[in-house]
């Protein structure tokens, strides 16, 4: 089976995506599926043969994930698998935003002459602070938020985290020196230092703006690995001019964040390790092969999510995407034993039986994809 890269991809790919079953290849015609990191497919056609599509990362905003799932395509992500990069970014950042290192980097590399009597003389233009004992906000509590939080508790922090759709399971996994709100701006009024792990969504764009940056301390710092559209510019540059915020740090920037004093931008670095790219390759291969040979969701950001473990010895697996209210109607239609799942306005349902029920499955109105495998 072929499957289509649209970038390039870690090499481990090909010890999940063996090639004995798979051939891994940019030109594919015929794909079965497509591994993708940062391409935009937005106005790609996919042929009909692709099954599923793997972002080898956790944002998915160069996907059409609505309009594929319309398609019966599913499409996965690799969360926390290039969480521990952005950590160290994180806390990098929180290193460059209190110690004015960039700037007194730039300065010692223009020296000449003296250059040790000239690093005492100057040094007190670049003093900066420490961050221990100040106060860390962890906007989102994800795989990334969880582990800045661990490196900030270490490093003498005091951390406050913010998370309405933390799950109690996750929660029981966040240190308990973490204290929790439920209230965002009480984080806002309360942190020296806030950093942002939240995906791009209608809720969250543009959340730090001139209201939210009124609520913060005055000389606060914002560390944004997360998205750039997060941000307001015009707003979060003013509140830099004005000295309402000290320092902004961005692994995303744009051209109107460029040569401002007091935004440090780092080139979208966050997962540019080649751990990291490993991490999220082996684990989009690993999602991929699972649901092209299994009929397996386990992170996908449009399918419901549902694990039925391997096909069981001697049987027939038969599964379906459908709406959700035709999913009374599917189970009618389906045979042996059979689960579910649903999430929002479709359902996915998984078969084993003694029998092929693929074609009475696709005779049900309601019905978007159904696959025998």
């Amino acid at each position: 089976m072929d499957i289509l890269k649209l970038n390039a991809i870690s090499p481990l790919v090909s010890e999940i995506l063996t090639e004995e079953s798979y051939n891994i290849s940019d030109s594919a015609a015929a794909p079965v599926a497509v591994l993708v990191r940062s391409a935009d497919m937005h106005e790609m056609q996919l042929p009909q043969s692709v099954l599923a599509v793997a972002r080898a990362g956790a944002g998915v905003n160069n996907i059409p994930t609505d309009k594929l799932l319309e398609k019966g395509v599913c499409v996965f992500n690799t969360p926390g698998a290039n969480a521990n990069a952005v950590k160290e970014l994180v806390i990098c950042a929180l290193l460059l935003s209190s110690r004015k290192i960039v700037r007194g980097i730039n300065w010692a590399q223009s020296l000449d002459g003296d250059v040790a009597k000239a690093v005492e003389k100057g040094k007190k233009a670049f003093v900066g602070r420490e961050i221990t004992g100040k106060t860390l906000g962890i906007v989102g509590l994800g795989a990334i938020g969880r582990l800045v939080a661990g490196a900030a508790l270490a490093l003498g922090m005091n951390v406050i985290g913010y998370d309405p759709y933390l799950s109690p399971a996750l929660a029981e996994k966040i240190d308990s020196r973490v204290k929790t709100v439920s209230d965002l701006d009480a984080l806002y009024a309360a942190s020296d230092y806030i950093t942002l792990h939240v995906p791009s969504t209608p809720q969250t764009k543009g959340c730090i703006n001139k209201d939210s940056i009124a609520k913060m301390k005055n000389g606060a710092v914002i560390i944004n690995c997360a998205r750039g559209d997060l941000f307001v510019d015009d707003d979060v540059i003013e509140a830099v001019k004005s000295g309402k915020l000290d320092r902004v740090v961005t692994d995303l920037p744009n051209k109107k964040l460029l040569g401002i004093d007091g935004i440090i931008t780092i080139p979208h670095l966050g997962a540019s390790t080649p751990e990291a790219e490993d991490n999220c390759a082996v684990m989009a291969a690993r999602e991929l092969k699972d649901f092209i040979e299994q009929g397996i969701v386990v992170n996908s950001v449009n399918f419901p999510c549902l694990d039925p473990g391997a096909k069981p010895a001697g049987k027939i697996r038969v599964t379906a995407l459908v709406k959700a209210t035709a999913l009374p109607d599917a189970l009618k239609a389906a045979s042996g034993d059979v689960k579910t799942a649903t999430r929002g306005e479709y359902a996915y349902l998984v078969a084993d039986g003694d029998k092929d029920c693929s074609g009475e499955l696709e005779k049900v109105a309601g019905v978007i994809k159904v696959r025998l495998i």
